[in-house]
């Protein structure tokens, strides 16, 4: 079987797992999560981990590897991903990636270096968490303000890059500009990207209901959790579905404003993923609007699409 990456992407909400989970038992191929947060362990509501009766059997990777004290950085999941990417090609399947972190996806697969110079990965995480929860606007216009040359050259959407230069000017004190890129963006593996969209109303309704039953199934409990354990300024507390309750913990605001504002965010992440991957990859969109009346046809339409695809792709 051709063993190009099957890479799965589009906003929360829309239908990305039990469609990739379908897609892993037709081709008998394994999953790997490409979701910043689902690598910590003990944050299984809030970022929608597939439950082991979800999976059906499918082995998923970079799932719970880390403790949520424990930072995971953009350029340790690349290496991570690369080394299951390889080996599940070598066992003649075609890998399924999946997921909504887009920087953590791109960084998977094409050649992007994270090199040593001027490097800080403390100061990574945290450009990386800021990105995560205020857009990465925010660290473009801060790059124009320190490196006007480099922001010229970096498209606002290329979060890798921006953050690379902001970590090597924060480190080197000299602008990127000055500094020679080893980066190139070539692939390193042959991929097909699906993207999965929606109506705008019927997504937004998705996420306030899932939402909904995020709090039903103790989101609440979950996210104090790890507030107790004195994690408030972890990489992982700053995920949408916790960072939201840090103000009801402390008093500052009540239970359901909590909730308001993370459904709030959750809708505003959905819209920066989508214009992310319309962007950033090329990808094969396919309306999910109309997989919740009948998900076997739109399963099926996607899967003979993928299959088509695959006999064309040169496997190498």
């Amino acid at each position: 079987m051709n063993t190009a990456t099957i890479v799965i992407v589009g906003p929360t909400a829309v239908g990305k797992t039990k469609l990739s989970i379908d897609l892993a038992k037709r081709l008998n191929s394994e999953i790997i999560n490409g979701d910043a947060f689902q690598v910590y362990r003990g944050m299984d509501i809030g970022t929608a981990k597939v439950s082991k009766e979800e999976a059906e059997g499918v082995t998923h990777h970079l799932i719970d590897i880390c403790k949520p004290e424990q930072p995971y950085t953009a350029a340790e999941y690349q290496q991570d991903a690369r080394r299951i990417i390889e080996n599940i090609r070598l066992k003649g399947k075609p890998p399924i990636l999946v997921g909504g972190t887009g920087f953590y996806i791109k960084a998977a697969l094409f050649d992007y270096q994270f090199s040593s110079t001027g490097a800080n990965p403390a100061y990574r995480r945290q450009l990386e968490q800021i990105a995560a929860c205020e857009g990465k606007g925010v660290l473009f216009e801060r790059l124009k303000k320190v490196d006007p040359i480099a922001a010229k050259r970096i498209h606002p959407n290329n979060l890798i890059r921006v953050i690379r230069a902001l970590e090597v000017y924060h480190e080197t004190g000299k602008p990127f500009s000055l500094h020679k890129s080893d980066e190139t963006v070539r692939p390193l593996y042959p991929y097909l990207c699906i993207g999965l969209s929606m109506n705008r109303q019927l997504l937004y309704r998705r996420i306030n209901e899932r939402v909904d039953q995020m709090i039903h199934e103790g989101l609440v409990d979950e996210a104090h959790d790890l507030y107790t354990r004195g994690l408030k300024d972890a990489q992982a507390m700053q995920a949408i579905g916790y960072k939201e309750f840090i103000p009801y913990f402390e008093g500052g605001t009540s239970c359901e404003a909590s909730v308001e504002q993370l459904k709030k965010n959750s809708r505003h992440y959905a819209k920066r993923q989508l214009t992310w991957f319309r962007r950033q990859m090329s990808v094969d969109w396919f309306d999910m609007s109309d997989a919740l009346v009948n998900f076997d046809a739109k399963s099926e339409e996607i899967y003979r699409f993928v299959l088509r695809k695959l006999d064309g792709h040169s496997d190498s």
